[in-house]
């Protein structure tokens, strides 16, 4: 445990399946010799892209259109499905997605394009979606925040999706938007247990720093429904009650799910992270999460693969569906206002 790269979740570099060649530890000689890993201190790479705004054509995410500012994630959760996304810009799914990030810097240039477009009708644009908007650089680069100022201009409606106390900063931003049915945030709570936190999603706030996220928010009049996710049966899957009730406690209006799923690659580093810190639950995790899946740890059945299937998925949803109409009885997140969007900005007279 000594060994340990703090503050990452992941321990190793995984090949990339797009790559003739890659640089390797392996000594062809045969000598037995430990390389150890250096501690990887995170690198920008900076992308000039033609656009920011994606369609998403998945049909069991739950948004239409989405705009991710940076790929790859300081904060290492190390079930993220998005570190497979790495593999496409060159880098490898393990140490690569949490301290190689890819910059958009022209994100908000473009953004402002695309609400230009005489054929855009306004529809909510979720940031991110893959990886955090407001992961650690953000307090620094001030990506994120620069779309919201284009969002607030246009008064066109967006959502967030985060697991980063730092949402907070943009209140003054995000308030008056919200007073206008413009503004939703969605916080990520996947266990109240501050070791397995500590462990499996390394570089995020606490759980405790994101209920108060939570109730900052609602104060301020901006509507909160948190993501109980991913639910990893043997790991959280308990939890599921508790953190219901104390997002509730905390203003949230709602509260939504979904299983893990480990696509390609991630589950081999997923197991590797079990065996490191919870190697007397192993077997049986790996064995919950392939059961409620096929058989497999990766899933790409639409339908399926947010949720699984079979008993252990069945108690899940009945725990998550008694949890929630408990105590989110009587609330609701307000709907979207479409109607407010002006192409012409703040100068627009009509």
């Amino acid at each position: 445990m000594n060994d340990l790269l703090k503050g990452r979740g992941t321990q190793s570099r995984v090949s990339n399946d797009f790559l003739k060649s890659e640089i390797v530890t392996d000594n062809i000689e045969g000598i037995d010799e430990q390389i150890l890993l250096e501690r990887p201190k995170t690198e920008l790479f900076y992308e000039s892209p033609n656009k920011v705004v994606n369609r998403v054509t998945s049909p069991d995410v739950g948004m239409e259109y989405s705009l991710n500012p940076y790929q790859g994630c300081e904060h290492g959760c190390i079930y993220c499905y998005a570190r497979k996304t790495h593999e496409y810009w060159g880098f490898n799914l393990g140490l690569d997605f949490e301290s190689k990030i890819v910059v958009k810097k022209n994100a908000a240039e473009l953004l402002e394009k695309h609400l230009l477009q005489t054929s855009w009708k306004a529809k909510p644009i979720i940031l991110s979606g893959n990886t955090d908007c407001y992961q650690p650089i953000e307090k620094k680069l001030k990506i994120t925040r620069s779309l919201l100022r284009v969002f607030q201009k246009y008064q066109h409606p967006v959502g967030i999706i985060t697991k980063n106390a730092l949402v907070t900063r943009d209140i003054d931003i995000l308030k008056p938007l919200a007073e206008k049915g413009l503004a939703k945030v969605v916080i990520s709570i996947t266990t109240l247990d501050e070791k397995l936190r500590q462990a499996m999603e390394p570089r995020t706030a606490s759980a405790a720093k994101r209920l108060q996220t939570v109730k900052e928010l609602t104060q301020a009049g901006i509507p909160v429904i948190i993501m109980n996710a991913p639910i990893i049966p043997g790991l959280n899957h308990h939890e599921i009650p508790k953190i219901i009730k104390a997002a509730a406690d905390h203003g949230a209006l709602g509260a939504g799910y979904t299983t893990v799923r480990l696509n390609g690659k991630i589950a081999n580093i997923f197991e590797d992270w079990l065996e490191v810190h919870y190697p007397d639950r192993k077997e049986k995790v790996m064995n919950q999460i392939k059961a409620m899946h096929d058989g497999h740890a990766n899933d790409s059945e639409f339908g399926r693969r947010m949720r699984g299937e079979g008993n252990i998925a069945l108690t899940i949803e009945k725990l998550f569906k008694i949890s929630a109409g408990k105590y989110f009885k009587d609330r609701k997140s307000p709907p979207w206002n479409l109607s407010a969007f002006r192409k012409g900005g703040n100068y627009t007279l009509f």
